[in-house]
């Protein structure tokens, strides 16, 4: 199962407990780094960027549920937890 990442309007939900909060997430992420090493030899990476990524599970912290896990609205879980 391939999982999308919430954004600025999206975020996740449990279907199964209602969590908002805690996630595990397994992702596998390429990259390319620019390593500096100093003269001792300890290293920096100094600038990463990002080639591609995948969200392989994600599991809610709460009742350990990984089939129910979905995006929803950010605008509307902060409305209905206003009470409107």
């Amino acid at each position: 199962m391939t999982a999308s990442l919430p954004d600025a309007t999206k975020r996740w939900r449990c279907a199964g407990c209602g969590n908002l909060t805690r996630f595990d997430v397994t992702r596998t992420r390429r990259t390319t780094e620019f390593w500096h090493f100093d003269l001792s030899g300890e290293p920096q990476v100094e600038s990463t960027e990002l080639l591609a990524e995948t969200v392989e599970t994600v599991t809610c912290r709460w009742c350990t549920r990984t089939d129910a896990i979905e995006l929803v609205d950010r605008n509307a879980v902060e409305a209905d937890a206003a009470g409107n």
